[in-house]
């Protein structure tokens, strides 16, 4: 059974756990809200599609990972050792879901992943699960479970801040394309409302 004390380190937790929870519910809300703006791109082009695969959908992916942390922190768990091999469980899921965004990054037509896209979308993100799987080795043999709540703390904060960093990177891009596209379509317009105004005048 869970030591009195290590309940108690566990309880004085909830009110991060509640705040990270209430940010990434929120910031998932929201990316779907910015993928509205999809709606002015061209739907059939490759890039697109394989970029919200590999750049958009892992960013949802990850402000629901720091729900899901937060969710089952705040549940009332009798011992620790299941909070551990939920966490290890998810921490490695993580990581091989990591493994999956590396295929379909490189897989990318028609563009060159920068040394700044590995940075925040891979190796940041893959820090953080380390540590989360390393905080589970601590809870799981009870060792130091306060510098393994901590460690917790560290990997959903680094994961929240990357998530808030690539949704940001990832709106500002759909902003940019969509405002290329749109000259292009309102130019388009304007030449088709005017031959046909010429035509109704020639039948007049």
């Amino acid at each position: 059974m869970i030591q009195g004390s290590e309940l108690s380190l566990i309880s004085h937790w909830q009110n991060f756990y509640m705040l990270m929870g209430t940010a990434a519910a929120t910031l998932t809300g929201l990316m779907f809200v910015a993928t509205t703006l999809l709606a002015g791109l061209n739907p059939h082009t490759a890039t697109a599609n394989a970029g919200i695969s590999a750049y958009n959908t892992p960013t949802v992916v990850q402000f629901c990972f720091v729900l899901l942390l937060a969710g089952i922190l705040s549940a009332p768990w009798q011992t620790l050792s299941t909070i551990s091999l939920l966490l290890g469980l998810l921490g490695l899921g993580m990581v091989f879901y990591l493994l999956i965004t590396i295929w379909r990054m490189l897989r990318m037509p028609h563009y060159q992943t920068t040394l700044e896209d590995w940075l925040w979308y891979i190796v940041l993100p893959l820090l953080a699960n380390i540590m989360l799987i390393i905080a589970a080795i601590m809870l799981q043999k009870h060792s130091n479970p306060s510098l393994g709540l901590y460690l917790i703390a560290s990997a959903m904060m680094l994961l929240l801040l990357t998530g808030i960093r690539n949704a940001w990177d990832n709106v500002t891009f759909l902003a940019l394309q969509r405002s290329h596209t749109h000259p292009e379509n309102k130019t388009k317009e304007k030449r088709h409302s005017s031959s046909n105004n010429q035509g109704n005048r020639t039948s007049h």
